[in-house]
């Protein structure tokens, strides 16, 4: 039950972002309209996407250093479910563009760099799949990774605003939390930051679990 606490308060906290992010009270402004409520979904994926990239790191820096096969398991999961919560952030993010900007993928700086930064990632899936000696496969995708992870940060957060874009915070543009958030938004939106990368943390160890059961299997 002691290793229990942090998967229940992570389904605690999600339902009631859920029920909080739909039905509490939002400001009224132009534009935005209802479709403010994006926020408390579109935006923390791209959060637990960066935390499990950055638990991939770790791993892979471990790997590095000791060998074990458990690491390089742990960051090629943390990097999959990476992946997963990028693509439903990539989505969410299109389906708001589609309401506030016209179209789902306008020509803009901050989604042209996910797009790249999306891409690096999978080509490191692929790069796993095209090794097949098992040490050589680990090494070679453990140093792509971390240097992977600094680009997609570069790509992400800080070439979007060194120029025009039509992101909150980037282009001279404000933050949501500079005028749209309100104290009704704002503790609805850190907790589902929070139950999000406590959903996408456990999603990546029960997939490290079932990779660690089926090398048993094999070694049996």
């Amino acid at each position: 039950m002691k290793k229990m606490w942090w998967k229940i308060l992570a389904v605690i906290v999600i339902s009631g972002t859920i029920i909080g992010g739909l039905l509490g009270p939002v400001p009224v402004l132009p534009i935005l309209n209802e479709t403010i409520r994006n926020v408390y979904f579109h935006v923390p994926m791209w959060f637990t996407m960066v935390f499990l990239y950055l638990l991939s790191v770790i791993y892979s820096i471990k790997y590095l250093n000791s060998g074990q096969r458990k690491h390089d398991l742990m960051a090629v999961e943390t990097v999959n479910v990476g992946v997963l919560f990028c693509v439903c952030g990539l989505l969410s993010g299109m389906l708001w563009a589609n309401f506030t900007w016209g179209e789902p993928w306008p020509n803009d700086p901050q989604l042209n760099s996910a797009a790249i930064a999306t891409l690096m990632y999978l080509a490191y899936l692929v790069l796993r799949n095209a090794l097949e000696e098992e040490q050589k496969r680990a090494k070679i995708s453990a140093v792509y990774n971390i240097f992977a992870f600094p680009i997609m940060i570069v790509l992400l957060y800080i070439l979007p605003k060194m120029t025009d874009s039509l992101h909150p915070g980037s282009g001279g543009n404000s933050t949501f939390g500079d005028l749209d958030m309100d104290n009704n938004m704002r503790p609805v939106f850190y907790s589902a930051a929070i139950g999000w990368i406590l959903i996408g943390t456990w999603i990546a160890s029960l997939r490290y679990r079932l990779r660690m059961l089926e090398d048993r299997q094999q070694d049996q």
